[in-house]
């Protein structure tokens, strides 16, 4: 192949993981003849930079090699940092793009309209400018969304999916999902001591704005109860079993683990602040809100957690390490065959190549038939001969 010069970034929150990515492509470029260009920040790399301004190319642009890349894999975040940045829906240009004319969209979200910047043709210059063959965009759904708009625009672009939440469109698992799940199980197992010495219920809240995944799988390897945004559960019911749970405990203590968005019939998850570049805006502890729910209908008294970025924080796993290491191989093997507008993934167990996802699908979403019990507020332990390991089907 001749020889490319490829630019790779990190977008969206980090996860355990990403380094890995990132080394390897160096790696594996370095032996393909490629030059790897790190865009730092994320999207925000390629439309805040100035690059005929020195101090703003080496904020905003780090070549790598193997040699400032070596150890990065040892540790956890990104190597190349991040930020939250949709360049296609900017509410304000950044200085460097100020005068200039771009397309103007509105854009409704929740009853609110506002005004933003498409800027797609700044990012294209900017990638021209620095002579990239090809980009590697490493990110969940939202990152993702805009490495779409750029194959559409007929940019080289490969994507490798990454998010606690695992939840992006066409592919079983992203990078940072078991590390988390792993975090999530040693935080709640130490717990229990706690809950029991007080005699409590412990309420756990993970990540999972639109999918309940995170929460799920937790609660599938601690054999507790769990809420996930796909299903609305009923709150009566729901504190009945974990008291009842508490009194049949011969410690007297009871756990359940919620996903961020999880609801139930005749609530909503409360927000604040302003969103984010996705639309985004935080959402408070639907878990504090449940714990007051719990103590006003029975008395019993409760322990919230938070464990929402202790799960993202740190080095990953053995299977976080692999499949990054594995995702990055892919992408650079795509790269060496001239494919583009393609996506790492694992389908039906195994590793494949897929389309990065239609934006307008929007997240992954558990199938609540066959992986969420209803009636228990479990996870379904039951009819799994023939899945793959991570029990879903794309």
């Amino acid at each position: 192949m001749a020889a490319k010069r490829i630019g790779i970034l990190t977008g969206g929150g980090d996860v355990p993981g990403l380094n890995s990515v990132i080394k390897t492509v160096v790696y594996r470029g370095s032996e393909l003849g490629c030059e790897v260009i790190g865009i730092r920040r994320g999207w925000e790399g390629l439309t805040h930079v100035n690059l005929q301004d020195p101090a703003s190319r080496t904020r905003y642009v780090l070549p790598l090699n193997r040699e400032n890349t070596r150890t990065i894999d040892r540790t956890g975040g990104t190597y190349l940092h991040s930020s939250r940045t949709n360049p296609s829906k900017m509410k304000k240009l950044p200085p460097v793009l100020e005068g200039q004319d771009f397309p103007v969209n509105e854009l409704t979200k929740k009853g609110v309209t506002s005004k933003v910047y498409d800027v797609t043709k700044a990012v294209l210059k900017n990638i021209e400018t620095l002579n990239l063959d090809y980009l590697i965009a490493i990110g969940g759904d939202d990152t993702l969304s805009y490495a779409a708009e750029l194959d559409r625009q007929g940019f080289n672009v490969i994507a490798v999916p990454k998010t606690m939440d695992n939840d992006v469109q066409n592919t079983e698992y992203c990078i940072g999902f078991s590390t988390a799940i792993t975090r999530a199980m040693d935080a709640i197992e130490r717990q229990r001591t706690t809950l029991g010495s007080h005699e409590r219920v412990g309420l756990f809240r993970v990540f999972g704005r639109d999918a309940g995944y995170t929460a799920l799988y937790t609660a599938y390897v601690t054999s507790v109860r769990c809420c996930i945004p796909e299903f609305k559960v009923d709150l009566p019911k729901l504190i009945e079993l974990l008291v009842t749970d508490k009194k049949k405990n011969p410690s007297n203590y009871s756990l359940a683990v919620l996903s961020e968005g999880a609801e139930w019939q005749g609530y909503a998850v409360k927000e604040y602040g302003e969103a984010d570049a996705f639309g985004h805006r935080k959402k408070m502890s639907v878990a504090e809100d449940l714990s007051n729910e719990i103590k006003n209908a029975t008395g019993e008294e409760t322990i919230v957690s938070d464990l929402t970025y202790d799960l993202r924080s740190g080095s990953a796993d053995f299977v976080d390490r692999m499949v990054a290491s594995t995702f990055a191989g892919m992408a650079m093997d795509a790269i060496a065959k001239g494919q583009r507008g393609l996506m790492t993934a694992i389908a039906n167990g195994c590793y494949r190549m897929v389309g990065i996802p239609d934006p307008k699908l929007g997240p992954r979403r558990v199938e609540v038939a066959t992986m969420y019990n209803t009636e228990r507020y479990r996870p379904t332990y039951d009819q799994k001969v023939g899945l793959p390991i991570f029990l879903t089907q794309v």
